[in-house]
């Protein structure tokens, strides 16, 4: 199928061939259909269908002593792990990925195996470690022709490049990833491209139209392919528009949109960014100031957990800037532990 067919026609198409393949007892073609499946439920927000799809899919490829298959099944739960936020399982799946990668001579698991740990590394702020790792992907996605890792890759950089302030830079490398998408029919890598530039534009030159624009044919795009937690990024991004340009009930209303959406997911860290932007617009419109310092410390403990470095940095500008602090300093709640993939530091992935 298509990179631009829609989620709910790829996870139907996945599930019939699964069937198929699990009927006539072959393991490596449910391994590569599970896969499929995976991934669709993981794009549409469905991440306890998309947790046991990828185990399955192991599971199969482990029965077919396919070892690529056995790594694009792990990439595929590093990836979820991610975007569950669960950051050390994340980085530990994907770890096993490239190895096996490796040692099964698939260079392109391989490769997105290593996109995935450098993409982690980057969301939790730690550039140092992750920019040369993400220059070298590119490098390696323009020589082997893969439009979508480039345009990946060229994304990642250009994110790093604004979050620490050089704004022409990251324009320049969203730019090419949006053209660069467009030339390979990618919309989805368009559409996340687009949503970089609308960010550079807003913050940089203070261009509401331009950006609100953007983000309009970004969405649409993502509807039309029922990206959800793109859709969900694309109306954060919006709010960050509207608050920057002062229109904070519109602000308010986008994050509010926004949070309903990750929540719906169970995507944490789309969460904690949504709580803050919605926090920070409720300030602005009044809110008392106690309720609003409450909230950030408890935004910042998340984010602590979570470890992401650059969003919990957000939350002390954001105390500074609303004038609410110092933030209450809020003892770690009691309860359940978490759960035992998440704790596992090292060694063979147990699935049950």
């Amino acid at each position: 199928m298509s990179v631009n067919s829609s989620l709910s026609d790829v996870l139907a198409k996945g599930i019939e061939e699964l069937r198929t393949a699990e009927a006539a007892g072959e393991e490596r073609e449910t391994a590569r259909c599970g896969l499929a499946v995976a991934e669709a439920y993981r794009r549409l927000g469905r991440v306890i269908e998309a947790d046991a799809a990828w185990k399955a899919s192991y599971r199969a490829a482990r029965s077919a002593e396919d070892v690529g298959a056995m790594a694009w099944a792990l990439w595929s739960g590093g990836t979820l792990a991610r975007q569950r936020g669960a950051l050390p399982l994340a980085y530990r799946l994907l770890g096993l990925a490239a190895e096996l990668g490796k040692r099964g001579g698939d260079v392109v698991v391989r490769g997105y195996s290593l996109a995935g740990l450098a993409e982690t590394g980057r969301i939790q702020g730690d550039y140092q470690a992750v920019g040369e790792l993400h220059e070298q992907l590119l490098v390696e996605a323009r020589r082997r022709g893969e439009a979508r890792h480039t345009v990946w890759a060229l994304e990642g950089i250009a994110q790093m490049h604004r979050n620490t302030g050089s704004y022409d830079r990251a324009l320049a490398l969203f730019e090419e990833a949006a053209e660069t998408a467009g030339r390979a029919d990618d919309r989805r890598g368009r559409a996340w491209a687009l949503r970089g530039i609308a960010d550079v534009l807003s913050v940089r030159d203070g261009d509401v139209d331009r950006a609100l624009a953007l983000l309009t044919e970004a969405e649409s795009a993502c509807r039309d392919m029922q990206l959800s937690s793109a859709l969900a990024y694309n109306h954060k991004m919006r709010g960050n528009v509207y608050y920057r340009a002062g229109l904070y009930a519109e602000a308010r209303d986008s994050y509010a949109q926004a949070l309903a959406e990750f929540r719906a997911m169970n995507e944490p860290r789309g969460t904690a960014l949504s709580r803050l932007g919605l926090a920070k617009s409720l300030a602005r419109l009044g809110r008392n100031p106690a309720e609003t310092a409450a909230e950030l410390a408890e935004l910042r403990r998340t984010l602590d957990r979570i470890g992401l470095r650059h969003a919990r940095d957000m939350v002390d500008k954001a105390t500074a800037e609303l004038g609410v602090g110092p933030l209450p300093d809020l003892a770690e709640p009691t309860g359940p532990a978490a759960p035992s993939d998440d704790a596992r530091p090292s060694g063979a992935v147990v699935l049950r």
